[in-house]
């Protein structure tokens, strides 16, 4: 299905972008596995073979950095089909509730992954034109598109920042502004607003969750490969502008 794909994923060592990356493997594509931790993503990069993939280091929020692991990319694979934005760099008070934020990590944190992907997109597109096509998918969030359950959180130390639902839902903005910008370009780009996603949550949390869905409840990160591949294909070509919600009925 993916056969001659080249696919870059940024967050590319991280639990959801390496479930891409194995998917697109299994499917026929190879990958480039961009992370900011060189440990991890040498990791991910033994795990998947040299021959399907290589490891290039990014920072998404600094232009410089993403130039680089664009045209890295290329000069070993010869192109770049696709690239999925998987990267969520966080502050060091990230998590914190909303009476206790701080101006200087909020800062941080709307740059880095809002502002990162503003940028991100604009040497994405750039180095797309060039190429002469491309396909970049961005990942939100459910809580980009609604608000949490902030029931589920009680009795847990979770927390659901507000920031976090703020910049999802930019992702989506970002992700239907650039569909149109790009018009007569041959280059697509959508999004995917995934449900919540396994990682460790506690029993309470995930108790409450999974009343609230249709039938699995909180989703493992091979759940979302399905859509991803869709949105790699050819079968999804003519598919531009959307954001697709994978979050086994949560949001209803």
């Amino acid at each position: 299905m993916l056969e001659n794909n080249i696919v870059a994923i940024t967050g590319g060592a991280g639990l959801i972008g390496s479930s891409f990356a194995r998917s697109i493997i299994d499917k026929g594509g190879k990958v480039i596995i961009g992370d900011v931790s060189k440990k991890r993503g040498l990791k991910i990069q033994s795990d998947l073979g040299v021959n399907n993939s290589i490891f290039i280091k990014v920072n998404t929020s600094d232009v410089d950095s993403i130039d680089n692991f664009l045209e890295a990319g290329k000069n070993h694979f010869g192109k770049i089909n696709s690239i999925i934005h998987c990267a969520y760099p966080r502050s060091e008070q990230w998590g914190t509730k909303f009476e206790e934020l701080e101006s200087d990590f909020l800062k941080e944190d709307l740059f880095n992954q809002l502002g990162g992907a503003i940028l991100f997109s604009q040497r994405v597109i750039s180095f797309f034109r060039d190429q002469g096509y491309g396909n970049l998918i961005h990942v939100s969030s459910i809580q980009g598109v609604y608000p949490p359950k902030f029931n589920h959180y009680k009795g847990t130390s979770m927390v659901s920042p507000i920031e976090y639902s703020a910049i999802k839902a930019g992702i989506i903005s970002i992700t239907r502004y650039l569909a149109k910008y790009c018009k007569g370009q041959n280059i697509r780009v959508n999004c995917i607003s995934p449900g919540g996603i396994l990682d460790n949550q506690p029993e309470i949390f995930l108790d409450k969750y999974n009343s609230t869905c249709l039938s699995k409840g909180m989703m493992d990160s091979q759940d979302l490969n399905g859509t991803i591949i869709y949105l790699l294909s050819s079968m999804s070509e003519y598919v531009n502008g959307q954001n697709i919600i994978i979050d086994d009925g949560w949001s209803l």
